[in-house]
């Protein structure tokens, strides 16, 4: 498995997809709102991966179980789930700016990254810096990532989070992982991946393949769920 273990508490879906598109020589996230949607999508994966959602009639997103995860992001987002029944794509789009900031506010809780104070004085800012402690969390994961991606290893013995993660990076087209040309070059590979998704929900599966229309359409402006 990709995850790994922070001071001493295992560290989830969500969070490894913003190392994935964390820009260490930039310090800072490759494309924003494209994360948004990665870390919304990741955060879905996961709580279908724990059991906590299931996809039900007309291939809604249903809670089967609302107990505290230990994870202030993933339980965040399951409370909003427990509301109207959606489709996978309609809460990757909702609420994917809150869950970012969530996300980087629960990597400074575990020494990940560090963000700067807001100033009460200054200027009112989108969001504030946010800078990685080690870059090497996020650079040695967006390699292995990679190096899952281009092969090395039969589909099927790759665990479900790493092909979550692959997925995340080919259809969210993470330059930092895989370059066009490499999507290219391993699509059956990335299909096959995505295929590993709708183990947990053929229509998350279905909504991971489908995120860059899903990006296009949503900062076009443009409806549909």
């Amino acid at each position: 498995m990709v995850r790994r273990i922070v001071d001493g508490m295992s560290r989830g879906l969500h969070l490894d997809t913003y190392l994935l598109a964390f820009d260490t020589r930039a310090q800072s996230l490759e494309d924003r709102t494209r994360a948004g949607f990665l870390v919304r999508a990741a955060a879905l994966a996961e709580l279908a991966e724990r059991g906590a959602v299931v996809e039900g009639g007309a291939g809604r997103v249903e809670v089967v179980s609302a107990e505290a995860t230990d994870d202030r992001v993933l339980d965040g987002v399951l409370a909003e789930l427990a509301g109207r029944p959606r489709r996978w794509k309609s809460w990757i789009r909702r609420g994917r700016d809150e869950t970012l900031e969530a996300v980087e506010q629960r990597l400074a809780m575990l020494g990940v990254v560090t963000m700067a104070d807001r100033d009460p004085y200054g200027p009112v800012v989108a969001q504030r810096a946010v800078a990685m402690v080690d870059p090497r969390e996020a650079l040695d994961l967006q390699v292995r990532v990679a190096e899952v991606a281009r092969g090395g290893s039969p589909v099927d013995g790759v665990g479900f989070g790493d092909a979550v993660l692959v997925a995340l990076a080919a259809h969210g087209r993470v330059r930092l992982v895989l370059s066009g040309k490499e999507r290219k070059a391993n699509a059956e590979r990335i299909a096959a991946f995505t295929e590993r998704v709708g183990e947990r929900a053929p229509g998350l599966a279905k909504a991971v393949g489908g995120l860059g229309l899903t990006m296009v359409a949503a900062q076009g402006g443009m409806g549909g769920s």
